[in-house]
């Protein structure tokens, strides 16, 4: 039961890490009116099972306007609201109260900052740390998001000794480009399951711009600006779909074999793969893979 909607508020930031899932940046395009939030609202609310939207991005604080009013009408139809930021706004921890206060008197029920060396390098004293501060001592909710570092481990059961990618961000986006340099890879016909993604019964989406309904980032049930998000929920059928349904039945292994793409010998972790046979069924499938901005294809 989808009981969770992630607003992609825009694609664009003022970063442009290398682990980003959307592979987010200053030239990115893409973002919300408040016309659009409005009626994608209003249609969360008549499903009737979502209790928590988010607005991410992207970076939604280079739209504070809109953010604010995204949160306050979030907030009046009875939605608990999330914020997700990089937190260059927190210069000092007096300022990021000064931003942070509209947003907890609108009805913010919690804000999420990135405090990771991708968004920070290694520096001590940095804006999330402000912006957690400042966030504390406003009485609001708040956590923080740390991705860490690419990481490997010796792997002790399908090749001894055999060093495997163990943990870090997800090589999704960007990060297919930028982080996969001399990691370890296995065979690809060990890719057999999505590990990451429930696809069948999946509990939240990311919603964006452009009318996409991600099941998974780049990965949509379709278009809520062509057919409303919930008929797209009612009628959706993972085993159908083109992307889902091999993904469900074998994994992006399955999915390579039913589309007949020309892949690899080795991938790095299941997202690595699924991502690469993705980035080639975009032009054939573009309802369901996209936008190609989030694979990095301008």
């Amino acid at each position: 039961m989808l009981t969770g909607a992630h607003f992609i508020l825009t694609y664009l930031c003022n970063f442009k890490c290398d682990h980003c899932f959307l592979s987010c940046g200053p030239g990115s395009k893409g973002t919300f009116s408040i016309n659009q939030i409005k009626v994608v609202l209003q249609e969360l609310q008549e499903i009737g099972t979502i209790e928590e939207v988010c607005f991410e991005g992207g970076e939604p604080f280079l739209f504070y306007p809109l953010l604010l009013e995204c949160v306050k009408l979030a907030h009046n139809k009875g939605f608990r609201t999330a914020i997700e930021t990089n937190t260059y706004w927190a210069t000092t921890e007096e300022d990021a109260a000064l931003w942070l206060s509209p947003l907890h008197h609108a009805g913010l029920s919690k804000l999420e900052v990135s405090d990771d060396t991708f968004h920070h390098g290694e520096e001590a004293d940095n804006t999330a740390k402000r912006a957690f501060s400042a966030a504390k001592k406003l009485g609001m909710k708040v956590q923080t998001i740390c991705i860490d570092e690419p990481r490997i481990a010796i792997n002790k059961e399908q090749v001894k000794g055999k060093p495997i990618y163990i943990g870090g961000p997800k090589l999704r986006g960007r990060a297919v480009a930028k982080l996969t340099g001399g990691l370890p890879g296995i065979s690809w016909e060990n890719f057999t399951e999505c590990p990451f993604e429930d696809l069948r019964h999946p509990e939240r989406v990311h919603l964006d711009p452009f009318g996409n309904v991600h099941l998974c980032q780049g990965l949509s049930m379709g278009n809520m600006w062509k057919t409303p998000l919930s008929v797209l929920l009612h009628d959706y059928n993972p085993d159908t779909h083109p992307i889902c349904g091999p993904l469900l039945r074998g994994g992006p292994a399955r999915l390579a074999r039913e589309h007949s793409v020309e892949h690899e010998h080795e991938y790095i972790d299941a997202c690595h793969m699924c991502t690469s046979m993705c980035l080639k069924l975009i032009d054939a499938f573009p309802q369901y893979v996209g936008p190609k901005q989030a694979y990095g294809v301008e």
